[in-house]
């Protein structure tokens, strides 16, 4: 027997895209916590996005903000191995 299909309020539909964009968690991790299928939120959010109603700005500065904390992460992980170096040479200086 098929299943019945659910159906969503419009405030429901639109509290569960701002949830996607305006927080920037992954579509499928909000659609697991609000207990719907992820391709559903999906559609939600691409239609919400065609229609401008989404708001694309947001996403795109978090697009930024992600890739600058990569290139962070990077420098500090090569600042790291250049101070183990330098103590290094340090130790075996003072000796």
């Amino acid at each position: 027997m098929a299943e019945k299909r659910r159906k969503f309020d419009p405030e429901f539909r639109e509290g569960a895209v701002r949830i996607v964009t305006e927080t920037g968690k992954a579509i499928a991790e909000v659609a697991r916590d609000l207990g719907i299928n992820e391709t559903t939120l999906a559609s939600w959010v691409s239609r919400a996005r065609r229609a401008g109603t989404a708001p694309a700005g947001v996403s795109d500065e978090l697009e930024r903000l992600r890739r600058e904390n990569a290139q962070l992460k990077r420098d500090n992980k090569e600042l790291a191995m250049e101070r183990d170096v330098l103590k290094r040479c340090m130790v075996l200086w003072v000796k």
